[in-house]
C-alpha cells in the first residue's frame, strides 16, 4: 500500500464523502426522506471506495473488482428476496459481517505489518498501531459474535428468552478486564499469543453479553451493535490510514450510540441496565408467575366493523405480532375503507415497537400508509383521550398501564400509549396466553370497553375488511 501524505484532492474527495454520509444519516431519520438518504449514502460511499483504489498500490485491481461484484452481487439478491419482516436479522448479520471485517483488517495488519506502513525504525509494530489494532479486533469480533447471537434470536433458531449464566456479570467483568489489560500490554510487548487471546475473549465476550439479553430489548441490542460496527470501522480507519474509513466509522458510532441512548430513553432505563442483561432477568421472572383468572370480553370481526364505521376518529396502534403475521397490506386496506367511509385513522408507532429501530415504520412504509398518518409516542399520545377506538394489533408492552401505576414491574417507567382513555378498545392477538416480551399481564384485556379480537393479526383484519364491505 501507499502510506505518502494525501493530495488535496483526495482529502477534498473523502470531505465530500463524508458530507455525503451526515445526508444519509439526515435522509434516514425519517421515512420520509429515507430513499434520499440511501442515495447520499451510496454515493458517499462509492466516493470513497473508487478515490482509495485511486490512491492506493493493490495487489490486483481484477481481484478487488471481482470480489466487489461478487459481495454487490450478494447484497442486491439478499436484498431483492428479503421480506420486510425478517429486515431485523438482515440487520444484525450485516453487523456481523462489519465485525468479521475490521477482525481480518486487524489480523492481516499484525501478521504482516509492512504493508500497512505501521513498523517503526525498530522493526516492531508502533505501540500506537498496536492499540488501534487491538481496539478494533476486539470492538470487531465482539460485534460478529454478538450479532450472530442477535441474529439467531430475532430469526427464531435461538429462544428470545433471556439465557442467563451463573455468576454471568462476574464473567463479563473479568472478561472485558482481561481485554482492556492485555490490550495494554500489547503497546509493551507484540507476542502473539496476547493478539490471538485478545481475539478469542473478544468473541467469547460477545456471546456472553447478548445471550442473557430477552425479546424486549431487541431494539436497544440492534442499535447498540451499530454502533459497535462503527467504532470498529473507526479503529481499522487509523490502521489503514484512510481518513474516510475513520470519518463513515466515527458517524456510524456515534449517531448508533445516540440511537441505543434514545431507545433506553424511551424504555426509562440505564444503557448499562440493558447490557447487563438485568432487563430480561426480571422478564424471565415475572413471566413465570401465574396470572389470575379474570373477566374479559371477547369480541368478533363484526364488532370491530361496526364499531368503527360508527367512530369519527380510530388510531391503530402496531406491534411486532402485525409483523409476524404480515398484516401490514390488509391493515392499511382496512384503513383504507374506513377513510372513505368519513373515519380518521392515524397510526401510533412507539419507538421500542418490533425488534429494531423504526420496525413499525418500515413495514408501514412498504405497505404505502401515507407518512402524515404515522404518529410518535409524544405526538399522539395525548389524542387517545379524544378517540373513540383504539385498535391494538400485535402489541402489548407498550400499552401496558402497569408501566405507569405497578413500581414492582419490570416495566414500570417506561412511556406508553394512554389506550386506556380511549372510549373503545379493540385488542389484537393470538390468545389470552400470551403476556408479551416482558412477561408481565395486562389491565387493559380485562377493561369494560375493551373486546378482545383473538387470532392471526392477518385474517383478523381481513374479516374485518369483508365485514366493512358489506
Amino acid at each position: 500500500m501507499d502510506h505518502t501524505a494525501p493530495s488535496a484532492w483526495v482529502m477534498l474527495a473523502y470531505l465530500i464523502s463524508g458530507v455525503f454520509f451526515i445526508l444519509a444519516l439526515r435522509g434516514l431519520s425519517s421515512p420520509a426522506t429515507s430513499q434520499s438518504g440511501n442515495r447520499y449514502g451510496m454515493a458517499g460511499m462509492l466516493i470513497a471506495v473508487v478515490t482509495t483504489l485511486v490512491t492506493h498500490e493493490v495487489a490486483s485491481l481484477p481481484e478487488i473488482i471481482g470480489a466487489i461484484a461478487i459481495g454487490g452481487g450478494i447484497g442486491w439478491v439478499t436484498a431483492r428476496k428479503i421480506a420486510m419482516t425478517d429486515m431485523p436479522q438482515l440487520v444484525a448479520a450485516f453487523h456481523s459481517l462489519v465485525g468479521m471485517a475490521a477482525v481480518l483488517v486487524a489480523a492481516a495488519a499484525f501478521l504482516n505489518p509492512g504493508a500497512f506502513g505501521i513498523l517503526g525504525e525498530d522493526g516492531l509494530i508502533n505501540p500506537v498501531s498496536r492499540i488501534e489494532m487491538g481496539l478494533g479486533i476486539a470492538i470487531g469480533a465482539i460485534t460478529f459474535s454478538g450479532s450472530v447471537i442477535a441474529f439467531l434470536k430475532l430469526a427464531g433458531k435461538m429462544s428470545g428468552a433471556p439465557i442467563l449464566l451463573p455468576l454471568r456479570h462476574v464473567i463479563n467483568l473479568g472478561t472485558l478486564a482481561a481485554i482492556l489489560g492485555l490490550i495494554g500490554y500489547f503497546t509493551v510487548n507484540q507476542s502473539p499469543w496476547i493478539f490471538w487471546t485478545v481475539t478469542a475473549l473478544a468473541f467469547l465476550i460477545g456471546f456472553l453479553l447478548i445471550i442473557p439479553i430477552g425479546g424486549a430489548d431487541m431494539p436497544v441490542v440492534v442499535s447498540m451493535l451499530n454502533s459497535y460496527s462503527g467504532w470498529a470501522a473507526a479503529a481499522m480507519g487509523f490502521t489503514l490510514h484512510n481518513t474516510a474509513m475513520i470519518i463513515t466509522g466515527a458517524l456510524v458510532g456515534s449517531s448508533g450510540a445516540i440511537l441505543s441512548y434514545i431507545m433506553c430513553k424511551a424504555m426509562n432505563r440505564s444503557f448499562i441496565s440493558v447490557i447487563a442483561g438485568g432487563f430480561g432477568a426480571e422478564a424471565a421472572v415475572s413471566g413465570g408467575a401465574a396470572k389470575e383468572q379474570r373477566p374479559w370480553k371477547r369480541g368478533s370481526a363484526e364488532d370491530a366493523a361496526y364499531m368503527m364505521q360508527q367512530a369519527e376518529s380510530v388510531i391503530i396502534v402496531p406491534g411486532y405480532g402485525m409483523a409476524v403475521a404480515q398484516a401490514q397490506h390488509i391493515l392499511r386496506e382496512m384503513a383504507d375503507v374506513l377513510k372513505k367511509q368519513g373515519v380518521s385513522v392515524k397510526y401510533a408507532i412507539h419507538p421500542v415497537a418490533g425488534r429494531m429501530p423504526g420496525h413499525m415504520n418500515v413495514l408501514l412504509a412498504e405497505a404505502s400508509v401515507p407518512y402524515d398518518e404515522v404518529f410518535e409516542l409524544e405526538d399522539i399520545n395525548s389524542e387517545f383521550a379524544q378517540a373513540d377506538v383504539a385498535f391494538i394489533i400485535g402489541a402489548n408492552d407498550v400499552v401496558n398501564p402497569a408501566a405507569k401505576t405497578d413500581k414492582t414491574s419490570p416495566i414500570y417507567g417506561m412511556p406508553v400509549f394512554d389506550v386506556d382513555k380511549a372510549k373503545t378498545v379493540f385488542f389484537v392477538k393470538r390468545s389470552m396466553g400470551g403476556v408479551g416480551y416482558a412477561g408481565v399481564d395486562n389491565d387493559v384485556f380485562y377493561m369494560d370497553q375493551t373486546m378482545m379480537l383473538l387470532a392471526d393479526a392477518k385474517k383478523m383484519c381481513e374479516d374485518i375488511v369483508k365485514a366493512l364491505q358489506h
